[in-house]
């Protein structure tokens, strides 16, 4: 039988190349707003980062995820990405 190629996707904070199911999807819409993309197929310019408290603290601090996304990011946006991470 075949073997099934796992999709890697790029963490924006640390660079490293993870599988999909152990990062997060952040989107930005054609509209400007910011969501949460936990199916990972929602239409727009997405940046993934790793599903870890450490990181997220890390892209609040530098801003990395408004400089990829090219948008500023609520708070609320943050809160809801730990609440994910945090399950």
């Amino acid at each position: 039988m075949k073997t099934r190629k796992i999709p890697l996707r790029t963490c924006v904070i640390t660079k490293e190349q993870l599988p999909k199911q152990e990062l997060l999807r952040i989107v930005r819409t054609k509209e400007g707003e910011v969501l949460v993309d936990e199916t990972g197929k929602a239409n727009g310019r997405g940046a993934y980062i790793k599903k870890d408290i450490d990181v997220l603290e890390k892209a609040i601090k530098g801003k990395i995820l408004e400089k990829k996304l090219e948008i500023s990011i609520d708070d609320s946006i943050y809160e809801e990405i730990r609440k994910i991470i945090e399950k």
